[in-house]
Parts: C-alpha cells; structure tokens; sequence
C-alpha cells in the first residue's frame, strides 16, 4: 500500500476540544445546530446550521459558507496548519477498551485500482453530494475509517511512541467516549512507516464508504485536470485513520418493520417456526447469543429464533452473514418488503442505541416488530471484500465514530 505522511491543519492543542465534532452523517440539521459552540466544526461540515431559519444543506449560499467558514477558521487561528508532514496516532477509548489507529494520507491510486477494498455499495448521490464538500474546501476536512492486517512491528512503534510521548489532545468528548491525539515528530519513524505499508497487501475500508469515493473521485479529477501531473501531488492522497483489524469492534445493526404483510401474530410466529426454533422468552430484553440466533420483540414479548440446519450456507461469505439469512428467511419470504435500501416499510437502528431503542419504537405503535442480530465480526468482512462481494445494506456499525476536526488534509 502507498501512504504518506502529511502537514495536517488542526486545532491548537488548548482549543481541541471545542473545535472537535461528531461527523456530519451521525446528527440532523436541528441536533448539530444544538450542539455546536463557536468554534465547532460544525459550522464548517454542516454550515446549513449558521442560517435562520436552517438553510437546505444542498443550496449554493450553505456551500458558500462552508468554504467561509473554513477560510475564517484558519484566520482566527482556531486552525493551523503544521510546518512539517507527519503521520499522527489518534486513540479512542469506549467502555474500557482503546482502539489505536494511524492517520495518513492514502493513496488514490489505491482506491481506483482495488487495493482499498470496500463491503458495501455507494449511492451515486450521496457520493456527488460529498464530492462537492471535497472540492469547494480543495481539502478532506473529515477523515475516512480504515482497517488493515495487523503488523506486529507497526503494533510496537505505536506502543512505544504513546508511552514515551504526552499526547496532543486528551478529552473526553460529552457521549462520553475518550480521544486521545500524537503528532510523530522523529522523521525516522515516519519513514519507517512509509515501508511498513509497502508491503500491506490491502486496505479495508470499514465506516465511510461514501467519504472514501468522493475523496478518491476528486482526486481523479484533478489528475485528469492536470497536464503536468507528475503523480506526487497532494491531490493524489486523501485522509484516512487505519486501524489493526484485532482492535477494532464491529456492533449490531438491527432492524425494525413496519407491518407484518396482513399476517396476524399468531399466523407470523407460525411462518416463523417454518425456518426458525422460535422461543418466548418473557419481557426482559433477550439479546442475541451466536451466529444465526436473533432477538425478535413482538407484542411486548420477546422471542429467541434460531436458524435452522438447512436454512443458510456457511460456505457462501454472503449467506453466511446473519443479515442474509434474516432477509432471505424473513423481510422476503414472509413480508415481502422488497428492496430494503428503498423500502419505507422497515428502518435500521445502530446498535449503540441499545436493544430497549427496538422495544421503545414498537411499544410507540411506530411500528410493528424488531430484530436483533449478533454482529459481524471484521474477520468476515475481510474475508467478503477480499472475495469481492458486497455486503447487504446497514450491516455493520462501527463504534465510536472518529472525531472530526483533530486534523484536515489539504489537497494542495
């Protein structure tokens, strides 16, 4: 893999905390609006907020202030640039567990010829939507998610560096998820890095699938825009965090549905038992145990159903997956939903929310029925990204998001 290091523009370190958002796609309009204080990225990667009332997040004036905003930013000196490239290591910790990742500048190249390897398929619309973000700014203001196979080597030089250095940031955000943020000064580490993953066969990306082709999309059109492209330009890179595969979580991604297709109860929980050993298992919150075992809450019940022999194939990387098997056993075979990426008749919660979100937004009368399912695991992943396929749509929920705003690359 090609990386680099990169002069980021960021935050002074008394100011980190305060100039660091939560990314653009996890809060509206009206959330952002509430959270962000003077100096929040917010005004910068959702600038629809500065407007009274909130302007449409597409219109030309809200992309006009983001650049604004961006330029204002740097003026007031609430973002600096760096003298110098560098890699920089940025450590998230939620309920105890830490996960360390390294932020670099990836490779375009990479994307377009497949060694940044994707799960899921992108929308041409939300990719043009970000593309636009990418170009007005000539920068990558919020960075993309990566994994990769663990490297011991790489492993230790984060370990070493992290215990010998303060960090540049330490907070802990108001969801209560801790950030921690180094800046690798010592040129010889960072070059060292540089051919550590010269020889990494792959990239995985593993949250902002969107992000990364707007990112990569971009940067091909300035190459084709460029006669004197020489391929060292900074155009040719985009910002990425790369994760060890082993430090990283992956959480459930669970489903509710609006209807049960004219069925009654009792004839679903019937259909049910066709493809499923179906077990009450009272009012208290039953969460998934295995693979192929889900969580279903019905009528103020839950239920245990599992899979039966027969019913999936463990030697498919897609028919594998539990998301499979409850589409093909469930949303098709029984409600008929039909596309699930454009079916008004079921919605996805990320597990963060809890499994008492699923019984609130049934026990509303919103809607009819949830389910739970065990997580994927990065494992399996990997294995479908590096076979080719495509993960079905809201498969994986990584958590914590990565910050937005503790450092910017610029593309030029």
């Amino acid at each position: 893999m090609k990386i680099k290091p990169f002069a980021g523009v960021r935050p002074p370190k008394e100011i980190a905390e305060e100039v660091a958002s939560r990314p653009y796609d996890v809060l509206n309009s009206a959330e952002a609006k509430a959270e962000a204080g003077e100096k929040s990225l917010l005004h910068i990667i959702k600038p629809e907020i500065d407007f009274d009332p909130i302007a449409d997040e597409h219109s030309q004036p809200v992309y006009d202030k983001a650049v604004e905003n961006f330029k204002l930013w740097q003026e007031r000196g609430w973002l600096v640039q760096d003298p110098k490239e560098m890699y920089y290591i940025y450590a998230q910790t939620m309920d105890g567990r830490t996960q360390y990742g390294l932020v670099a500048a990836a490779n375009v190249e990479d994307y377009m010829t497949g060694k940044i390897k994707k799960h899921e398929l992108t929308r041409k619309d939300k990719e043009e939507d970000r593309m636009i973000h990418v170009r007005i700014q000539n920068a990558n203001i919020e960075p993309v998610f990566f994994a990769y196979p663990d490297v011991e080597e790489m492993n230790e030089i984060v370990k070493n560096y992290v215990e010998s250095h303060a960090p540049e940031y330490d907070f802990v955000a108001p969801d209560g998820f801790g950030h921690k943020f180094w800046a690798i000064t010592d040129d010889a580490i960072n070059a060292r890095i540089t051919e550590i993953f010269k020889d990494i066969p792959a990239l995985y990306v593993a949250d902002g699938h969107h992000r990364t082709a707007a990112a990569a999309l971009v940067g091909e059109e300035k190459r084709k825009a460029n006669p004197n492209h020489t391929g060292n330009e900074e155009y040719n890179y985009f910002l990425a965090v790369i994760f060890p595969e082993s430090q990283l979580k992956v959480i459930d991604y669970n489903r509710v549905v609006k209807d049960l297709n004219g069925l009654n109860s009792e004839e679903f929980l019937n259909k049910l038992s066709e493809s499923f050993d179906v077990e009450e298992k009272g009012t208290e919150i039953y969460k998934p145990t295995k693979l192929h075992n889900f969580s279903m809450y019905l009528d103020g019940k839950w239920y245990s159903l599992t899979a039966k022999e027969g019913t999936y194939s463990d030697n498919d990387p897609i028919g594998v997956l539990d998301v499979t098997v409850l589409s093909n056993l469930v949303f098709d075979k029984i409600l008929n939903l039909g596309d699930l990426r454009t079916s008004k008749r079921i919605d996805f919660v990320g597990g963060i929310r809890g499994l008492g979100e699923l019984k609130k937004r049934v026990d509303s009368g919103e809607m009819v029925a949830a389910f739970a399912l065990y997580p994927v695991t990065m494992r399996q992943i990997i294995d479908i990204a590096d076979t080719g396929n495509i993960m079905p749509p809201k498969t994986t929920w990584f958590e914590p998001k990565l910050r937005s705003g503790l450092v910017i690359h610029k593309l030029s």
